[in-house]
């Protein structure tokens, strides 16, 4: 006794449908990753290495992450500083009014091409006390 009275789709429908989903799927996540998200007008750019939680480095200089300091990472999701530890990365970062590091964005490849304010000069020498030799006459 049949009591199923409605046709299913045939097999070969369903996964058409299924493969066709899964890709573009697929296309619209990679096209997310390369995304530039809005970041506010008084964020910086800086290097980030977290030494011992709420201890990070910035630029090279000892900072603090304030408490409730929220960092983002590059799929905008919260990630914890500790999962961070010995990493150096690119950063947009806030301060709060004490100076404390309080929120913080790591950037995907497209976001750190983008210029930005807080990036310090590069030079292609070693000492902080080089100086141009002057022509003596």
């Amino acid at each position: 006794m049949n009591r199923c009275t409605q046709a299913s789709p045939p097999r070969s429908a369903t996964w058409q449908i299924a493969l066709v989903t899964t890709l573009l799927g697929l296309c619209l996540s990679a096209n997310a990753q390369d995304s530039v998200r809005p970041f506010p007008a008084n964020a910086l750019r800086g290097t980030l290495q977290v030494t011992q939680p709420p201890e990070v480095l910035l630029n090279g200089q000892t900072a603090r992450l304030s408490p409730g300091a929220r960092i983002r990472g590059v799929n905008n999701m919260l990630v914890m500083s500790g999962a961070l530890v010995g990493q150096s990365l690119v950063v947009n970062y806030v301060r709060d009014a004490q100076g404390m590091v309080h929120e913080v964005w790591l950037l995907n490849a497209t976001e750190a091409r983008q210029k930005m304010p807080g990036v310090p000069a590069q030079g292609n020498y070693g000492s902080e006390s080089y100086a141009p030799a002057t022509p003596q006459q």
